[in-house]
């Protein structure tokens, strides 16, 4: 009969178990590094992100371009969005992709892979071994996307300043209008009231 006691025994096996089964170390995923060329928006560390998710560049570029409306090209660690975009909306965009494309529903853990069925991808999970369909899970993070709602803060770049020297910013089918901001600038903007397309804010101070 082993000497050893319960919590040795239990040391003994989790550090048999691979590394993706055996840590607890909190999944990050980096944080967007954005810088702005011209009317493009460079996003400097996209290979960092890809590596820390294990997914093909391609397909999680294929996703942003597809999520954000735009166009972009790859440029060795980097991408070019050919339009300008605020990194709030470049990270969420990535936080969709996690959710549905990384993240084990069942155990909540990163150490996941696509394989295809068919015409389906699916999710398998090295940590538990669960598996799913991610469609469905695609579906659902679309859904939870909310429109420019009265009493929300987004962040916007001032694209332009109006007649009246304020600020303005364009964001889907709405151009807001902010003072005190000066062009160029990326601001946190609460929505104090939207009239059809147009909508009025205030910047959101810290």
């Amino acid at each position: 009969m082993s000497s050893l006691s319960y919590d040795q025994l239990l040391a003994r096996a989790k550090k048999a178990l691979p590394d993706a089964l055996s840590t607890g170390e909190r999944f990050q995923v980096p944080a967007p590094d954005i810088v702005y060329e011209g009317k493009t928006t460079i996003l400097r560390n996209f290979e960092d992100i890809v590596q820390a998710i294990r997914r093909d560049p391609d397909m999680v570029l294929t996703y942003l371009l597809r999520e954000l409306g735009t166009a972009g090209t790859m440029e060795g660690r980097r991408v070019v969005f050919k339009s300008k975009v605020t990194p709030m909306n470049v990270e969420e965009r990535i936080k969709s992709y996690v959710e549905a494309y990384v993240i084990c529903q069942e155990c909540g853990r990163p150490d996941t892979r696509l394989v295809k069925e068919g015409r389906v991808a699916m999710l398998e999970c090295d940590a538990c071994g669960a598996r799913r369909p991610v469609k469905s899970v695609k579906k659902a993070a679309k859904v939870e996307e909310a429109p420019l709602v009265e009493g929300k803060v987004y962040e916007m770049m001032i694209q332009d300043i109006g007649k009246k020297g304020d600020g303005i910013a364009k964001l889907d089918k709405y151009i807001i209008y902010v003072p005190g901001t000066a062009k160029g600038s990326i601001v946190k903007v609460f929505i104090e009231k939207i009239a059809g397309s147009v909508a009025f804010g205030r910047v959101q101070r810290e």
